[in-house]
């Protein structure tokens, strides 16, 4: 596990639900600054009822970007950028076309982005935050890394998310920002806290440095490794690289 580093400012585009909730809510827990963007506020206010102090939600949609600079600089100074951003939006799945409701979202999401830290800089604000993405496992342009059984899902009905996570992470690769593409295993529900989670390392140029190959992983194991690994650490080891998560 990365070295954990003291109380971080983060920001969370798609902080409502999935792995991005678990992430905040370990987040919230372990007294940092979180400020969570969303449609509608009322969902996440439902989740933390007794508001703590250190959670900010504001409402916007993730590709005004805009509403998204609202989100990265910190509450007590405007002046001075997040630490880490949480970017786990994502499109609704209708397994009977084998699609998603918005076949763009995360490549229109991350423009946001990257468009409001630009934004933000060329205004004075001082900062250098990760972004930590949620990606997909079977993108991968090195190797395989999903099971054999997979391959036919992930080929054809994944077709559509997958052709949107590839924009995401060459985004993320141009861009001059650090950052970590997480890509989990076929995502289910239920945390299993004390179930080993196996780490994938690749390079987008140099390949894959270590692979791990498996069928699943849950919402809530991700965002908890996220925050761990990621949003709350010295994440140096895996900067720029994309890590694929799986039991």
């Amino acid at each position: 596990m990365s070295a954990t580093l003291q109380s971080q400012t983060i920001a969370f585009i798609g902080g409502s639900g999935g792995c991005g909730l678990s992430a905040l809510k370990h987040a919230v827990a372990g007294g940092h600054t979180c400020v969570a963007l969303c449609r509608t506020p009322a969902k996440l206010e439902a989740v933390f009822p007794d508001r703590p102090a250190n959670l900010v939600i504001r409402q916007g949609n993730a590709h005004d970007a805009d509403a998204v600079a609202a989100c990265l600089t910190r509450p007590s100074d405007a002046g001075r950028l997040v630490d880490a951003v949480s970017f786990t939006i994502g499109g609704l799945f209708d397994p009977k076309k084998f699609t998603i409701d918005d076949p763009d979202v995360c490549k229109k999401g991350i423009a946001s982005v990257l468009q409001a830290l630009r934004t933000l800089r060329l205004a004075g604000a001082q900062g250098s935050p990760l972004i930590a993405a949620i990606s997909s496992t079977g993108i991968s342009n090195h190797g395989r890394d999903v099971p054999l059984a997979f391959l036919p899902f992930y080929h054809y009905g994944l077709a559509v998310p997958h052709a949107d996570k590839k924009v995401l992470e060459e985004r993320l690769v141009e861009c001059p920002e650090r950052w970590v593409a997480v890509r989990p295993s076929f995502l289910v529900d239920g945390g299993k806290p004390d179930r080993k989670i196996r780490v994938g390392v690749e390079d987008p140029h140099k390949g894959i440095e270590k692979k791990e190959v498996g069928y699943t992983i849950s919402r809530e194991d991700v965002g908890h490794w996220m925050y761990e690994n990621l949003l709350a650490a010295d994440c140096t080891q895996y900067n720029g690289k994309a890590v694929s998560l799986t039991w």
